[in-house]
């Protein structure tokens, strides 16, 4: 899941440089400094991000800017499983379903949002009710709601403490609702299809990043095998993580 609240600052901690891949063999990493901070929801803008913004081209006046440039447009895209969009949550008709993923064993481990309702709720409201750095969605696959994702910011998160951050990194939270849906590689084939929609509908985005526990080996095995290389190991307040991260590619032209 996402950053857990610590309430306070911690000293810095080195990140491990290099990531052991589930497949066999280590991608290569970089190092660099890590500090606890903020939830990513509900959380301060670091002022190095204030100003970071302040100076980007593409930002509008005040109540005008899209962080992520219209997520409910983007539509849907053809992918090798099927037709495939992203849709954002709205929770008077989606929490039953988000509440019941989140309550599957296999989920609950590594979201930490099992419980009552109202904990979920809680959860997907503090984002749509946020600054739009963080869009929560469902992942509607030819017709039918099977995935949670969240597209956020990586640049203005907390995130951003723990490696050296670009402008406009984008980043990814994702789970596959059902475990019928789970172990036959449709998590890979949609988290490839979704970083190519983001380089398609961000053209500011040169990196989607991700940051899913290390215990969680077929998370980080959807990721490599989505094209996703495994940067460096860092330590986040509440789990080690493996930080992913797929460039854009840039196509030569004939």
């Amino acid at each position: 899941m996402s950053l857990t609240d610590t309430g306070a600052e911690a000293l810095p901690a080195p990140v491990t440089p290099d990531c052991p891949d589930p497949r066999g063999g280590v991608a290569p990493g970089a190092g660099a400094l890590l500090r606890d901070d903020e939830e990513t929801l509900n959380l301060r803008l670091p002022a190095e991000f204030v100003a970071l913004r302040a100076e980007l081209p593409d930002q509008g006046s005040p109540g005008e800017t899209d962080l992520l440039d219209g997520v409910h447009t983007w539509g849907p895209t053809r992918t090798p499983v099927g037709v495939f969009e992203l849709v954002p949550v709205r929770v008077d008709r989606d929490l039953p379903l988000i509440q019941g993923w989140m309550n599957d064993p296999a989920v609950a481990a590594y979201w930490e949002l099992a419980g009552p309702r109202d904990r979920t709720e809680r959860h997907l409201r503090a984002q749509l009710g946020g600054d739009g750095r963080s869009v929560p969605c469902l992942g509607v696959l030819d017709g039918t709601a099977l995935s949670y994702w969240e597209i956020y910011r990586a640049d203005l998160d907390p995130l951003a403490h723990f490696y050296p951050a670009r402008p406009h990194d984008t980043g990814i939270h994702l789970l596959v609702g059902e475990a019928a849906h789970r172990g036959r590689g449709l998590g890979s084939a949609l988290l490839a299809a979704v970083a190519e929609l983001i380089m398609e509908r961000r053209s500011a985005c040169a990196r989607v990043v991700a940051e899913p526990d290390m215990r969680n080996t077929p998370s980080v095995t959807a990721f490599l095998n989505a094209g996703f290389r495994c940067s460096a190991e860092v330590d986040l307040p509440g789990k080690r993580a493996a930080l992913m991260i797929r460039d854009r590619v840039r196509r030569e032209l004939p």
